[in-house]
């Protein structure tokens, strides 16, 4: 289901902020007009901005939260989703058992 509403809210998922916004609907069950707000505001940009892939490339690059074609020094899998969590305030669980692993 996850994966059917992040397709189908239409913002182009990690190209541009789609998967930040499914996020917050999932994780906060917010509509989706308050979800992006929350997103354009934790990302310091205009809602426009949101899907604009060029503007969330270079965005996704600076904070470290992943893009479609990873670069060399980027972070990737895990260590992508770890930067997502911290940056909205939600938990994920992905990344909480991953984090249990490391101080264990």
């Amino acid at each position: 289901m996850p994966i059917a509403h992040i397709m189908a809210s239409g913002m182009g998922g990690i190209r541009t902020a789609g998967d930040l916004v499914a996020w917050m609907q999932i994780t906060r069950r917010m509509k989706i007009a308050e979800a992006k707000n929350y997103v354009a505001d934790r990302l310091g940009v205009s809602l426009l901005d949101l899907t604009d892939e060029a503007v969330m490339r270079e965005i996704r690059n600076d904070l470290g939260i992943g893009t479609v074609a990873a670069t060399a020094s980027g972070p990737k899998g895990i260590r992508a989703k770890l930067k997502v969590a911290e940056l909205l305030d939600i938990q994920i669980n992905s990344v909480t058992r991953f984090q249990k692993q490391i101080v264990s």
